[in-house]
C-alpha cells in the first residue's frame, strides 16, 4: 500500500503545472508560494496534500490525508476510521462503508513528485525505494475525498484516500510482499477521473496499474525512516547504493 508520499516541488509550480490557482486565500495567509510542499510526507502523519476535486476542478487545494467520512459519530471515531483509510482498493472501492459514495460522487487528483516503498530482503532487512514518473516532474494519483464536520470544534475536515491497484512487474519485485502501487493516472485520464459524468465502467476501465516503462525507481538511504533525523529533506530522495551487494531483480 502507499503512506510515504513526495510532492518535492513548490506551491508556485504546481499551479503553473496545473494552469490553475489554489483556492481562495491560501497564498500568502497559510503558505510561501516558494515553499516546497514536502519531500517526504508520512501518512499516519495525516499531512496536507494538494487535490483537484470534481466539485471545484479549476482549483487546487489542501486536503488532509486519510479519509473521514461524512458519517463519522465523534472525534474519536473519526481518529479511528482515518487510520485506515489512508489507501482505498481499488478492486473494492464500490463496496465499503467509507468509499462507496464518493468514489461516485467525490473523486479527486492527488499531485505528487513520487512515492516511496520498501523491498523485503530477509526477515530483519527492508531496503526503502523512491519511485517517480518518467518524464513528468509532477503527477496524479487517483483519489476520492468527504467532508466531516467536528461538531465539538465547530470545524470542517477536508479529507481523502489514495486509490492502489495491483502492482506491475516493477512494483511487485520492489513491493513484494502486498503487490500493490498507486492508481497513478495519465495525462488523458485526469480529466476523465473528476469528470463528474464519468460512469462505473469509466472508472473501471482506468483502475490499471501505470506501464513498468513509465516508472523510475532507485534505492534510498534509511534517513526515511530514522527516529533521530529530519526524513522532510532533499537527501530524503537521493539515490544510496547499500554496500551488501544485493540481487534484487534475480
Amino acid at each position: 500500500m502507499c503512506y510515504h508520499a513526495s510532492v518535492g516541488t513548490t506551491y508556485k509550480q504546481l499551479e503553473e503545472e496545473y494552469e490553475r490557482p489554489f483556492l481562495g486565500d491560501l497564498f500568502p495567509t497559510f503558505y510561501n508560494p516558494n515553499d516546497i510542499v514536502g519531500f517526504h510526507l508520512n501518512g499516519f502523519d495525516y499531512p496536507s496534500l494538494p487535490v483537484i476535486t470534481n466539485e471545484l476542478p479549476n482549483y487546487i487545494q489542501m486536503f488532509k490525508w486519510g479519509l473521514i467520512p461524512n458519517w463519522a459519530t465523534d472525534n474519536r471515531n473519526a481518529q479511528e476510521i482515518r487510520s485506515i483509510t489512508l489507501n482505498a482498493k481499488s478492486e473494492t472501492v464500490f463496496e465499503k462503508p467509507s468509499f462507496k459514495i464518493p468514489i461516485l460522487q467525490q473523486r479527486c487528483l492527488v499531485l505528487a513528485t513520487g512515492f516511496f516503498e520498501w523491498m523485503q530482503v530477509d526477515n530483519k532487512t527492508k531496503i526503502p525505494y523512491y519511485i517517480h514518473v518518467k518524464d513528468a516532474p509532477i503527477f496524479a494519483i487517483a483519489g476520492i475525498y468527504d467532508y466531516w464536520k467536528n461538531e465539538v470544534e465547530d470545524t470542517q475536515y477536508k479529507t481523502f484516500s489514495m486509490l492502489t491497484t495491483e502492482a506491475n512487474k516493477t512494483m511487485a519485485q520492489i513491493h513484494n510482499t502486498k503487490k500493490r502501487m498507486p492508481l497513478i493516472l495519465s495525462k488523458d485520464q485526469q480529466n476523465q477521473w473528476i469528470d463528474s459524468n464519468a460512469t462505473i465502467l469509466n472508472l473501471k476501465e482506468m483502475m490499471q496499474p501505470i506501464e513498468d516503462s513509465l516508472i523510475e525507481t532507485w534505492t534510498i538511504s534509511r534517513l526515511i525512516t530514522s527516529k533521530k533525523e529530519q526524513s522532510n529533506v532533499p537527501e530524503v530522495l537521493k539515490p544510496f547504493n547499500y554496500q551488501k551487494p544485493l540481487n534484487l531483480f534475480s
